[in-house]
Protein backbone atom coordinates (compact mmCIF):
# COMPACT_ATOMS: atom_id res chain seq x y z
CA UNK A 1 0.00 0.00 0.00
CA UNK A 2 2.66 2.19 0.17
CA UNK A 3 2.62 3.01 3.95
CA UNK A 4 5.35 4.24 6.56
CA UNK A 5 4.67 1.19 9.19
CA UNK A 6 5.60 2.81 12.74
CA UNK A 7 5.61 0.45 15.73
CA UNK A 8 4.42 1.55 19.67
CA UNK A 9 5.45 -0.16 22.43
CA UNK A 10 2.84 1.15 24.83
CA UNK A 11 2.42 -1.07 27.55
CA UNK A 12 3.46 -5.00 26.82
CA UNK A 13 3.59 -7.57 29.74
CA UNK A 14 7.28 -8.06 30.36
CA UNK A 15 10.35 -6.70 29.16
CA UNK A 16 9.95 -4.03 26.60
CA UNK A 17 10.24 -4.86 22.95
CA UNK A 18 14.29 -3.92 22.24
CA UNK A 19 14.17 -4.04 18.63
CA UNK A 20 14.76 -1.52 15.72
CA UNK A 21 12.19 0.85 14.78
CA UNK A 22 9.65 -0.57 17.57
CA UNK A 23 8.82 3.31 19.72
CA UNK A 24 9.14 2.96 23.23
CA UNK A 25 6.15 4.40 24.83
CA UNK A 26 5.33 2.18 27.94
CA UNK A 27 2.92 2.83 29.93
CA UNK A 28 3.21 -0.35 32.41
CA UNK A 29 4.33 -3.33 31.70
CA UNK A 30 0.83 -4.71 30.84
CA UNK A 31 -2.54 -3.73 32.54
CA UNK A 32 -4.71 -5.60 35.16
CA UNK A 33 -7.23 -7.60 35.37
CA UNK A 34 -10.21 -5.84 34.68
CA UNK A 35 -11.98 -9.13 36.60
CA UNK A 36 -10.26 -8.08 39.37
CA UNK A 37 -10.00 -4.29 39.43
CA UNK A 38 -9.47 -1.12 37.01
CA UNK A 39 -7.49 -1.84 34.09
CA UNK A 40 -5.17 0.77 35.17
CA UNK A 41 -5.46 4.20 36.71
CA UNK A 42 -7.14 7.38 35.57
CA UNK A 43 -3.52 8.82 35.20
CA UNK A 44 -2.33 5.92 32.90
CA UNK A 45 -5.10 6.39 30.27
CA UNK A 46 -4.30 10.00 30.07
CA UNK A 47 -1.04 9.22 29.66
CA UNK A 48 -1.77 6.33 27.04
CA UNK A 49 -3.87 9.26 25.22
CA UNK A 50 -1.69 11.90 25.15
CA UNK A 51 1.41 9.29 24.28
CA UNK A 52 -1.28 8.59 21.28
CA UNK A 53 -1.96 12.19 20.63
CA UNK A 54 1.96 12.91 20.59
CA UNK A 55 2.56 10.64 17.92
CA UNK A 56 -0.19 11.69 15.40
CA UNK A 57 1.12 14.86 15.78
CA UNK A 58 5.00 14.12 15.40
CA UNK A 59 3.57 12.03 11.74
CA UNK A 60 1.45 15.33 10.84
CA UNK A 61 4.96 17.47 11.47
CA UNK A 62 6.81 15.03 9.19
CA UNK A 63 4.10 15.32 5.95
CA UNK A 64 1.78 12.34 6.97
CA UNK A 65 -1.32 13.48 5.32
CA UNK A 66 -3.27 10.17 6.15
CA UNK A 67 -2.75 8.11 9.56
CA UNK A 68 -4.22 4.66 9.84
CA UNK A 69 -4.67 3.00 13.33
CA UNK A 70 -3.88 -0.62 14.31
CA UNK A 71 -3.32 -2.92 17.15
CA UNK A 72 -1.65 -6.02 18.57
CA UNK A 73 -2.93 -7.38 22.06
CA UNK A 74 -3.43 -10.22 23.57
CA UNK A 75 -7.02 -10.97 24.42
CA UNK A 76 -7.66 -7.70 23.45
CA UNK A 77 -11.45 -8.27 21.54
CA UNK A 78 -12.50 -8.83 25.27
CA UNK A 79 -11.82 -5.27 26.38
CA UNK A 80 -13.15 -4.18 23.25
CA UNK A 81 -16.11 -5.93 23.79
CA UNK A 82 -16.26 -4.59 27.66
CA UNK A 83 -15.91 -0.90 26.25
CA UNK A 84 -18.49 -1.35 23.19
CA UNK A 85 -21.31 -2.76 25.76
CA UNK A 86 -20.76 0.47 28.00
CA UNK A 87 -20.39 2.92 25.22
CA UNK A 88 -23.15 1.65 22.62
CA UNK A 89 -25.61 0.52 25.40
CA UNK A 90 -25.69 -2.81 23.53
CA UNK A 91 -26.15 -6.40 25.71
CA UNK A 92 -23.00 -8.02 26.05
CA UNK A 93 -24.09 -10.97 24.23
CA UNK A 94 -24.51 -8.81 20.96
CA UNK A 95 -20.90 -7.03 20.90
CA UNK A 96 -18.85 -10.34 22.02
CA UNK A 97 -17.35 -12.46 19.63
CA UNK A 98 -15.11 -15.55 18.86
CA UNK A 99 -12.22 -13.42 18.64
CA UNK A 100 -8.97 -16.09 17.08
CA UNK A 101 -11.67 -18.59 16.94
CA UNK A 102 -12.98 -19.71 20.43
CA UNK A 103 -15.09 -22.95 21.01
CA UNK A 104 -18.39 -22.14 22.50
CA UNK A 105 -17.37 -22.83 26.18
CA UNK A 106 -14.98 -20.21 25.90
CA UNK A 107 -17.08 -17.75 24.53
CA UNK A 108 -19.99 -18.44 27.16
CA UNK A 109 -16.59 -17.42 29.49
CA UNK A 110 -15.66 -14.60 28.12
CA UNK A 111 -19.55 -13.14 28.24
CA UNK A 112 -19.53 -13.87 31.78
CA UNK A 113 -16.03 -12.27 32.34
CA UNK A 114 -17.09 -9.50 30.64
CA UNK A 115 -20.87 -8.99 32.16
CA UNK A 116 -19.33 -9.97 36.01
CA UNK A 117 -16.72 -6.86 35.54
CA UNK A 118 -19.17 -4.55 33.94
CA UNK A 119 -21.49 -5.00 36.81
CA UNK A 120 -18.05 -4.78 39.14
CA UNK A 121 -16.85 -1.48 37.89
CA UNK A 122 -20.30 -0.01 36.83
CA UNK A 123 -18.22 2.55 34.66
CA UNK A 124 -20.09 5.47 34.20
CA UNK A 125 -20.83 5.76 29.49
CA UNK A 126 -21.23 9.32 30.09
CA UNK A 127 -17.61 9.55 31.16
CA UNK A 128 -15.57 7.93 28.71
CA UNK A 129 -12.05 8.67 30.54
CA UNK A 130 -13.35 6.23 33.45
CA UNK A 131 -14.97 3.84 31.10
CA UNK A 132 -11.39 3.28 29.41
CA UNK A 133 -9.55 3.08 32.45
CA UNK A 134 -11.64 0.06 34.16
CA UNK A 135 -12.10 -1.36 30.80
CA UNK A 136 -9.90 -0.85 28.11
CA UNK A 137 -6.36 -1.57 27.14
CA UNK A 138 -3.34 0.84 26.69
CA UNK A 139 -3.02 -0.19 22.86
CA UNK A 140 -6.62 1.05 23.06
CA UNK A 141 -6.35 3.96 24.88
CA UNK A 142 -2.34 4.90 22.36
CA UNK A 143 -4.98 4.61 19.49
CA UNK A 144 -7.92 7.12 20.74
CA UNK A 145 -5.08 9.51 21.10
CA UNK A 146 -4.26 9.12 17.91
CA UNK A 147 -7.16 9.82 16.64
CA UNK A 148 -7.63 12.55 18.28
CA UNK A 149 -4.37 14.02 17.29
CA UNK A 150 -5.18 13.28 13.73
CA UNK A 151 -8.45 15.20 13.83
CA UNK A 152 -6.71 17.95 15.86
CA UNK A 153 -3.97 18.35 12.46
CA UNK A 154 -6.94 17.99 10.28
CA UNK A 155 -5.14 15.14 9.16
CA UNK A 156 -7.96 11.94 8.10
CA UNK A 157 -7.44 9.02 10.09
CA UNK A 158 -8.27 5.67 8.72
CA UNK A 159 -9.61 3.49 11.37
CA UNK A 160 -9.60 -0.66 11.07
CA UNK A 161 -11.11 -3.26 12.31
CA UNK A 162 -13.29 -3.97 15.84
CA UNK A 163 -10.36 -3.29 18.56
CA UNK A 164 -8.95 0.33 16.98
CA UNK A 165 -12.91 1.30 16.11
CA UNK A 166 -13.88 1.15 19.91
CA UNK A 167 -10.43 3.45 20.56
CA UNK A 168 -11.97 5.83 17.81
CA UNK A 169 -15.80 5.44 20.16
CA UNK A 170 -13.33 6.49 23.29
CA UNK A 171 -11.99 9.17 21.56
CA UNK A 172 -15.65 10.46 19.55
CA UNK A 173 -17.12 10.23 22.87
CA UNK A 174 -13.97 12.68 24.37
CA UNK A 175 -14.01 14.96 21.29
CA UNK A 176 -17.32 14.49 19.10
CA UNK A 177 -15.72 16.50 16.56
CA UNK A 178 -12.70 14.03 16.11
CA UNK A 179 -15.60 12.03 14.49
CA UNK A 180 -15.70 14.28 11.14
CA UNK A 181 -11.56 12.95 10.75
CA UNK A 182 -12.85 9.35 11.03
CA UNK A 183 -12.83 6.89 7.35
CA UNK A 184 -13.76 3.58 8.39
CA UNK A 185 -11.80 1.03 6.40
CA UNK A 186 -13.80 -2.16 6.81
CA UNK A 187 -16.63 -4.08 8.78
CA UNK A 188 -15.26 -6.94 10.88
CA UNK A 189 -16.91 -10.06 11.21
CA UNK A 190 -17.07 -9.32 15.14
CA UNK A 191 -20.47 -8.87 16.13
CA UNK A 192 -19.12 -5.80 18.24
CA UNK A 193 -18.10 -3.73 15.59
CA UNK A 194 -21.40 -3.42 13.77
CA UNK A 195 -22.42 -1.73 16.83
CA UNK A 196 -19.70 0.66 17.48
CA UNK A 197 -19.89 1.54 13.27
CA UNK A 198 -23.65 2.54 13.88
CA UNK A 199 -22.62 4.46 17.00
CA UNK A 200 -19.29 6.25 14.96
CA UNK A 201 -22.47 7.04 12.46
CA UNK A 202 -19.91 5.38 9.82
CA UNK A 203 -20.19 3.23 6.98
CA UNK A 204 -16.80 1.42 6.18
CA UNK A 205 -15.65 1.34 2.48
CA UNK A 206 -14.71 -2.03 2.31
CA UNK A 207 -16.66 -5.76 3.82
CA UNK A 208 -14.45 -8.42 3.58
CA UNK A 209 -15.36 -10.36 6.98
CA UNK A 210 -11.46 -9.50 8.09
CA UNK A 211 -10.70 -10.53 11.83
CA UNK A 212 -6.96 -10.01 11.83
CA UNK A 213 -7.13 -6.25 12.41
CA UNK A 214 -3.35 -5.42 13.37
CA UNK A 215 -4.09 -2.45 10.27
CA UNK A 216 -4.74 -4.82 7.74
CA UNK A 217 -8.03 -3.25 6.72
CA UNK A 218 -6.35 0.09 7.31
CA UNK A 219 -3.64 -0.41 4.89
CA UNK A 220 -6.23 -2.24 2.27
CA UNK A 221 -8.30 0.80 2.05
CA UNK A 222 -5.91 3.28 1.70
CA UNK A 223 -5.48 2.68 -1.51
CA UNK A 224 -8.85 2.74 -2.44
CA UNK A 225 -8.71 6.29 -0.29
CA UNK A 226 -5.83 7.34 -3.51
CA UNK A 227 -8.10 6.02 -6.33
CA UNK A 228 -11.30 8.36 -5.22
CA UNK A 229 -8.78 11.52 -4.30
CA UNK A 230 -6.99 10.90 -7.86
CA UNK A 231 -10.81 10.63 -9.17
CA UNK A 232 -11.41 14.26 -7.59
CA UNK A 233 -8.14 15.61 -8.78
CA UNK A 234 -7.75 14.36 -11.74
CA UNK A 235 -10.54 12.98 -13.70
CA UNK A 236 -12.44 15.63 -16.30
CA UNK A 237 -16.24 16.28 -15.77
CA UNK A 238 -18.42 15.72 -18.94
CA UNK A 239 -18.38 19.32 -19.28
CA UNK A 240 -14.58 19.95 -19.01
CA UNK A 241 -14.16 16.68 -21.54
CA UNK A 242 -16.88 18.31 -23.61
CA UNK A 243 -19.15 14.88 -23.59
CA UNK A 244 -22.35 16.04 -24.76
CA UNK A 245 -25.36 15.74 -23.02
CA UNK A 246 -27.67 12.75 -25.06
CA UNK A 247 -30.71 13.57 -24.22
CA UNK A 248 -31.96 10.79 -22.18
Amino acid sequence: AGVQLVVVDIGVAGDPLDAPGVRACRIAAGTHNFAHGPAMTRDQAVAAIEAGIAIAGELVQGGVDLIGTGEMGIANTTAASALAAVLTGAPVDEVTGRGTGIDDAAIAHKRDVIRRAIEHHRPDPADPLDVLARLGGFEIAGLAGVVLGGAAAGVPVVVDGFIASAAALVAVRLAPAAAGSLVCAHRSVEPGHRRVLAALDREPLLDLDLRLGEGTGAALAMPLIDAALAILRDMATFAAAGVSDSGA
